[in-house]
């Protein structure tokens, strides 16, 4: 339990002038009256301002907690990261006996470096995904811009009307958005929404194709993405053209395999739960808050996909190829983190 601060009283304070001036140093008080030596030379150099020992009135609320009592909140808050203040607060009324409000808890932590907020969500990544990202992002290290300008992305990804807030906050430091203790790893969807694809790559794009009903099926992605849109690009750009996508059931299947090797179409190999490495879901994220921005949201899917379709028409082509060209970063800071989670 800590102990706060004692207050000296009339008494002891008239008993260290009295010795002060009685020409006993301030080294030898503190032996004698058990009393910390830079209580003394505060209180002998206010006699000496003021003549007094009485402290002065101060404006302001007089400060709750000790600088302990701020420490151990400090020394909490990390290690219990998915606590609210409210609980942290509680902790340490156990902890001293002392009451403080959340807003004193968020102003401590603040001071501190320490700021509630949203916990990042990433795909789980084993040691055997770390080790294939790895493993990529050697192998395409020394890839510059010019190099990915024959690369199409594309990646399928779900809005719904309704959006998860995350409203769960937790502690962490400024620039530790990334770090593994900071990163809640789940995948799921809500359920009324609809799934879109699309394709980009320096200076082109496809539309938005929405799949209207049902899962996709290798079929599907065969008939409604590959045949209109990938194999169309292909043409127009010509041998050299390289088709990125990942490793979703429908995406591998032998129907779909067939067909690339029919077209003359070359796959780029992907890494399993690398969504990071997509510059596509910065697109995915830049739609995504344009849709919860909407003074008013989408009634229907029909809505939905409207308003989807206007925000993809907004985007420039020249933010779309900044965001194309940030895969060489992307690369080097999944090197950087030996193939773990990346800012991106």
């Amino acid at each position: 339990m800590m102990v706060q601060r004692r207050q000296l009283d009339m008494f002891t304070k008239g008993r260290i002038v009295g010795m002060l001036e009685s020409s006993r140093s301030q080294t030898k008080v503190p032996g004698i009256l058990d009393v910390d030596q830079s209580v003394i030379s505060r209180l002998w150099q206010r006699f000496q301002k003021t003549g007094d020992v009485t402290r002065q009135p101060v404006s302001g609320r007089p400060r709750v907690t000790t600088p302990s009592q701020d420490l151990y909140l400090v020394i909490s808050a990390p290690s219990q990261r998915g606590s609210t203040a409210r609980a942290l607060g509680s902790a340490l009324t156990v902890a001293t006996g002392i009451r403080i409000s959340r807003q004193t808890v968020y102003r401590r932590l603040n001071h501190a470096g320490l700021y509630a907020r949203r916990p990042t969500v990433c795909i789980p990544l084993t040691f055997a995904h770390k080790r294939a990202r790895l493993n990529w992002n050697l192998k395409h290290q020394h890839w510059g811009v010019g190099d990915w300008t024959d690369v199409m992305f594309n990646d399928e990804s779900r809005f719904c009307q309704s959006s998860d807030s995350r409203r769960v906050t937790i502690w962490r430091e400024r620039g530790a958005r990334f770090k593994p203790r900071n990163i809640t790893e789940r995948h799921h969807f809500l359920s009324r929404g609809v799934m879109v694809w699309t394709g980009t790559m320096m200076d082109g794009r496809t539309d938005l194709h929405f799949f209207d009903t049902g899962s996709v099926t290798a079929q599907r992605y065969r008939n409604e993405v590959l045949e209109p849109y990938v194999r169309l690009f292909r043409g127009d750009v010509g041998p050299d053209f390289i088709f990125m996508d990942d490793n979703a059931p429908c995406h591998r299947a032998v129907l779909i395999d067939d067909f690339l090797e029919t077209e003359n179409i070359q796959r780029m190999s992907w890494p399993a739960n690398s969504p990071d490495l997509n510059p596509i879901q910065r697109i995915w994220d830049m739609l995504g808050r344009q849709m919860t921005a909407l003074s008013h949201p989408p009634s229907s899917v029909t809505e939905l996909k409207r308003a989807l379709q206007e925000a993809w028409n907004r985007l420039s082509p020249q933010l779309i190829n900044r965001l194309l060209a940030s895969t060489v970063n992307r690369c080097a800071a999944c090197l950087a983190v030996r193939g773990d989670h990346t800012p991106y």
